[in-house]
């Protein structure tokens, strides 16, 4: 009986440190290198590339355009997390922009632009 109970404690210890785990591996899923393409603005569809880093418990990061036609990262002011949603808050012209994007699977997400005024989604880059 008091193997029984040892071996019970043991399965217990190791399942609850397993569900912790996974927790925490889930609580960062938006963070990494992404991707991101808004289709159907004035100037055609467009792509950035932003790395989110989570700092003080916060996402943060910046979009740069990947061809290089636009040199200059916009930062991202603001990472508003609610689940399996986003949302980031960058300027772009002097235009307080935001962008939705919601988890489809783990290295997708699907969304939109100014709330619906763009369509846009997102890759995991990986590395």
């Amino acid at each position: 009986m008091k193997k029984a109970a040892i071996i019970l404690v043991v399965f217990i210890s190791v399942m609850s440190f397993k569900g912790h785990a996974q927790t925490a591996a889930t609580s960062d899923f938006f963070a990494g290198k992404w991707e991101v393409s808004v289709l159907g603005t004035p100037n055609g569809d467009s792509k950035l590339v932003t790395e989110l880093v989570r700092k003080d418990g916060k996402l943060t990061g910046e979009l740069k355009d990947p061809t290089g036609a636009n040199p200059e990262a916009l930062p991202i002011t603001s990472v508003v997390e609610e689940g399996d949603k986003m949302t980031l808050y960058f300027t772009a012209q002097g235009t307080d922009v935001s962008l939705d994007l919601a988890k489809v699977d783990d290295d997708h997400l699907k969304g939109s632009v100014m709330s619906g005024m763009f369509d846009a989604t997102a890759v995991r880059i990986k590395q």
